[in-house]
Order: C-alpha cells, then structure tokens, then sequence
C-alpha cells in the first residue's frame, strides 16, 4: 500500500491529509459518501476524530456503548444527514476490525490475496452495499495502489478511466469532474455505474 501525501477529496487541507495517512478515517469517509455532499462526506471524520480525541481507534469506538457514538455524530453541527444511523454503522464496523482484524482497520486490504477476498471483506462491513463496495475497492486501487488481482472484476465499472466516484479524485479539477458527472447522471436518472452521454 503506497499512501499519497493527501486525499484531495474534501476543501480541507488537513482533512485530506488525515485521510491518506489514517485508515480508519477513509474508511469512514467512504461510508459517510451516501446522499451528502462528497466533500462534507470525507470531511467528516476528521470532525469525529476531534470530537473522540483519544478514543479515536477502533478498539476505542468499539469500547463506547453505541449511543455515545450516535451522541458524538449527532453533536451540532451533525457529521452527516443521517448521524444517528451512520453512528450505529460506524460503531458496528470498529467492531468487526477488533474481532475480525485485530483492531488494523488497514489490514481489511493489506492482506487481501484477491479482487474477490477484498471485495467480500468490504461488502461484510456495517453500511457497505454492493456499490459502495465497489467504489471502494476502486479507490483502494487508484488512490493507494492496493491491486490485488482481480480488483479490476471486483471494482466494476467504477475501474475504468470515468471520472464518476470518490476512487476517481485525485485533485481539485477532478474533483469538480466527479462532482458533474454525478449531477449528470442524477438528472438522467441512472446509477454511478451506467453511461447517460
């Protein structure tokens, strides 16, 4: 895994950077990128991170009862649209990384031998459906040259060279990019994953 210096996803320097150094926060920024702003999305768990201060790991979030969790996400401004359900989802999956990956959020990727294996480890995760598992992987791919083979199958459409997804940002121009193509798609009426030109 080769990590950027910055994750140019949000408007926040800091952010960005938290996000390309700190596995735990991109994996929470993937799954707060659902009917909110990409931007406010991946901002968020740097929020979170300041708010949790030193119980900011998996083996501390998953120590809280879960509604400290919905309290934290839910303290104004709220991280999210939805804080109380992303709260719930971002609890259960620092769960599933101290029973299932020893409290290494990055080992989830590191050691996954497939496209396949990847894919069904992100897919088990609180909160991650089939397109958000696919954009992940993506991500994982372009972002962080995490390429185990077969990631290209278990990415999907999302592998290809359209900017349409989080895995696709790479700078503030490609931001924007993503950003038309979404609008783009949403006024067509179709999926990330399909073509509307």
């Amino acid at each position: 895994m080769t990590a950027p210096d910055s994750f140019p996803i949000t408007f926040d320097d800091d952010a960005n950077e938290l996000l390309a150094h700190d596995p735990l926060a991109l994996l929470y920024g993937m799954l707060l990128d659902q009917q909110v702003p990409m931007t406010w999305a991946f901002r968020s768990p740097m929020v979170i991170k300041e708010r949790l201060g030193d119980r900011w790991s998996p083996a501390g979030i998953a120590a809280m009862d879960p509604e400290e969790v919905v309290a934290v996400f839910c303290e104004k401004p709220a991280v999210h649209r939805y804080p109380a359900a992303m709260a719930r989802r971002a609890h259960g999956i620092a769960r599933v990384i101290v029973d299932e990956y020893e409290g290494d959020t990055a080992s989830i990727w590191t050691t996954a031998k497939s496209g396949t294996t990847l894919y069904a480890r992100v897919s088990a995760l609180p909160g991650f459906a089939e397109e958000k598992s696919r954009i992940f992987v993506a991500l994982l791919a372009k972002r962080f040259d995490v390429k185990p083979r077969g990631w290209k199958a278990a990415a999907g459409a999302f592998s290809d060279t359209q900017p349409r997804s989080a895995a696709d940002v790479d700078s503030l121009p490609k931001l924007r990019e993503v950003q038309a193509w979404k609008k783009l798609q949403k006024a067509a009426k179709k999926s990330k994953s399909e073509f509307s030109l």
